[in-house]
Formats: structure tokens, C-alpha cells, sequence
């Protein structure tokens, strides 16, 4: 149970922390070209990643409490998961269950969702942004150039991130499953 909920964290920690790395990057490319100048593109780069990094994780813990509650009961949802990451759920009850074997809790599916998601992963970072950049240039024009360019490109870039999960979420379930079947 104590290797479970490591192995849970590791994970977790790895999404965010591979997350915050792609974020950082991007923030400071962006914003040197915006300003052209290193020392801002530097502090906004290394600052606003920090902001948004705890505003992605809260995003995508609510992304993930809805779709919970959209599949099942949130009693049954939490009951299935833990056996089925307990690997007691037999693989045919997690296939009937969740529409395939192993529970993962990559989300979301359709690309309604995925569009639904991005966008208000969108809104979420150009308050962020604006905000940040404002507050270390006290330049409006620069705080809203940052703020419209910095997070398109990286909506682009989290919607890649989130699907890079899903399917290292998906092999790992698919191979959990082959195990099982062993």
C-alpha cells in the first residue's frame, strides 16, 4: 500500500515537474521576444512558470473531479480505482467498468473535452501572465503582449504535455493488464 502511494506521488511529482521544465522554457523565449531584453525575459521566464505550475496542477485536479464525476459515483469511482490499482480488479471488470483495462486517470478522452480543457487552461494562464508580467515590468503593453503570446503557445505546448501523459498512462495500464493476463 506505502509503494503504492509512492509509486502514485513519483508520478504525479514527474507530470508537474516535466510540466514546470517545458513551461520555464517556453516563458523565456517568449518573453525575450517580446522584450528583447534577457534580464526581463529571464525574470518573468523564471517567475510566472512558478505561479502557473500551481495553477496547472489545481486545473488539472478539477479537470480530473469532473471527469470522475461524469463516469461514476464518486464512492464506486474511488473503490474501482484503488483495486484496480491494487491489481484485485480483474481485467475484464476493469474493461467493463472504465472502457478499458487498468484504471489511469489520464484525462480527458473526447476532443470536446480536450477543446474544453485547453481553454480554460488558456484563460487560467493569460490571467497568470498578465498578472506576473505586469508586476515585474509595470508596463501594460508589455504585461498584455506576454500575456496574449506567452500563453498560446503554451496552451500548444500543455495540450501536447497532457497527451504525452495519456499515453504513458495508457502503456502503463496496457502493460499492467498483460501482466495480469499472465
Amino acid at each position: 500500500m506505502v509503494r503504492l502511494f509512492i509509486n502514485t506521488a513519483r508520478r504525479l511529482a514527474l507530470k508537474i515537474a516535466s510540466y514546470g521544465v517545458m513551461h520555464l522554457v517556453v516563458a523565456i523565449l517568449v518573453a525575450f521576444a517580446v522584450t528583447r531584453d534577457w534580464r526581463v525575459a529571464l525574470a518573468v521566464g523564471l517567475v510566472e512558470p512558478f505561479f502557473q505550475t500551481i495553477a496547472y496542477s489545481i486545473h488539472d485536479r478539477v479537470w480530473h473531479r469532473i471527469e470522475q464525476r461524469k463516469r461514476l459515483p464518486m464512492l464506486e469511482e474511488a473503490s474501482e480505482a484503488f483495486t484496480a490499482r491494487l491489481q484485485i480488479m480483474a481485467p475484464e471488470e476493469q474493461i467493463r467498468a472504465h472502457g478499458h483495462a487498468g484504471h489511469s486517470h489520464a484525462l480527458p478522452r473526447s476532443l470536446k473535452q480536450i477543446a474544453a480543457k485547453s481553454v480554460t487552461y488558456g484563460v487560467m494562464h493569460f490571467v497568470v501572465a498578465v498578472t506576473v508580467a505586469f508586476a515585474l515590468t509595470r508596463d501594460w503593453k508589455v504585461a498584455l503582449a506576454i500575456g496574449l503570446i506567452e500563453p498560446m503557445v503554451q496552451t500548444v505546448f500543455f495540450t501536447l504535455h497532457d497527451r504525452i501523459w495519456t499515453r504513458i498512462e495508457a502503456r502503463k495500464a496496457a502493460r499492467a493488464a498483460e501482466m495480469a493476463a499472465v
